[in-house]
């Protein structure tokens, strides 16, 4: 059995945006990006982040390295809770945790050269003497694929690949434990994604680095993580291992998720789940499951209670009413209940017209 320390725990991690305020800047309505968010990641695993756009996976990858203050959790780095300590004590974590933007175009200042990208943060932390960075920089860029003559050359003279390759270069330039991707490759040609994922994997090969590999590719996640938590509408509706994962998906959404996959075989029939609708307001998310305005599976249930984060088999946990024998041991309760509350609302929708 292994105790190792885990690199990464979050528990409970919350971030609320406030949308509406009162005339005395007191908040009466929030946005709730990242609602009540837990994982495990042990040191030199990659956990995918999957989901459709909206569902909050970047705020997620933010707010684990602090761009974003914390509402609410804890984020364990290393055995110490970072998640409420201050600005000037976050300067020793800079280094340890390294975010990858998704748009390799904008993410680059456009004035300076490559080395002097890839230095900057190297001179500033003094991750080696002053004397050595030039060579130190170089041979980053060597791992990263990166020719030495790119040194004085700036951002507008590479392609979209080889500007990934120096936001990569960039964030492993000072050593970090922890790289978080925001979707690394979702900006450039296929084949230009198979180089830089390869690039990824290499790299946490031969320097240990542990990911969280934000995408919405789910070839590519299957392919580099360990992990996968599927997020909807900031919640995780479920966690587990890759392979099991998707070898049986149990939440509705997952499965809708997975039948979109394309598959490298002209007669093979696509079971295509098809989600009806469109995802619901964030600041306004629906009574009970979240999902459950989309749902094929729906029950009354789930329109009146939100669902428990339930362990359904070995470390793969789902948040779903369909598994949880005491709910559905209790549904005629549920259906009376929900009548009930239809029939009061046809009451007052009645006496609102009188």
């Amino acid at each position: 059995m292994n105790n190792e320390q885990p690199l990464l725990e979050v528990r409970g991690l919350k971030k609320y945006f406030v949308i509406d305020k009162t005339v005395f800047g007191r908040p009466t309505k929030y946005l709730k990006a990242v609602d009540n968010i837990s994982f495990t990641l042990p040191r030199g695993k990659t956990l995918g982040v999957v989901g459709e756009s909206g569902c909050g996976k970047t705020t997620l990858g933010r707010t684990i390295i602090r761009l974003y203050d914390t509402d609410g959790g804890e984020i364990i780095f290393e055995g110490t809770d970072i998640s409420k300590i201050k600005r000037k004590k976050m300067i020793k974590y800079r280094t340890d945790i390294q975010f990858v933007f998704q748009d390799p175009y904008s993410s680059l200042p456009p004035r300076m050269t490559v080395g002097a990208i890839i230095s900057e943060a190297v001179r500033v932390h003094k991750i080696v003497p002053k004397h050595e960075i030039h060579e130190y920089v170089l041979d980053i860029m060597k791992k990263c694929g990166l020719q030495p003559q790119y040194y004085d050359r700036y951002p507008h003279e590479f392609s979209g690949g080889q500007r990934q390759r120096i936001c990569i270069a960039r964030a492993l330039a000072v050593k970090p434990k922890l790289v978080i991707c925001d979707e690394p490759v979702s900006a450039l040609d296929v084949s230009i994604q198979a180089q830089i994922i390869n690039l990824l994997k290499e790299l946490q090969d031969t320097m240990g680095l542990t990911y969280v590999f934000i995408s919405h590719d789910l070839s590519v996640v299957k392919y580099i993580t360990n992990q996968i938590m599927v997020m909807y509408l900031g919640n995780s509706m479920e966690f587990g291992d890759t392979a099991q994962i998707f070898e049986n998906p149990l939440h509705p959404y997952t499965k809708a998720l997975f039948s979109a996959v394309p598959v490298p075989d002209p007669d093979m029939k696509m079971n295509r789940i098809i989600l009806e609708g469109d995802i619901p307001s964030p600041a306004n998310p629906p009574k009970g499951c979240k999902f459950h305005t989309r749902c094929s599976e729906c029950m009354s249930a789930c329109k009146l209670k939100e669902p428990d984060y339930i362990e359904a088999s070995p470390n793969h946990f789902v948040k779903c009413h369909l598994y949880n024998k005491e709910v559905m041991d209790n549904m005629a309760e549920y259906d009376a209940m929900y009548e009930e509350e239809v029939r009061n609302e046809q009451a007052n929708a009645q006496k609102k017209k009188k």
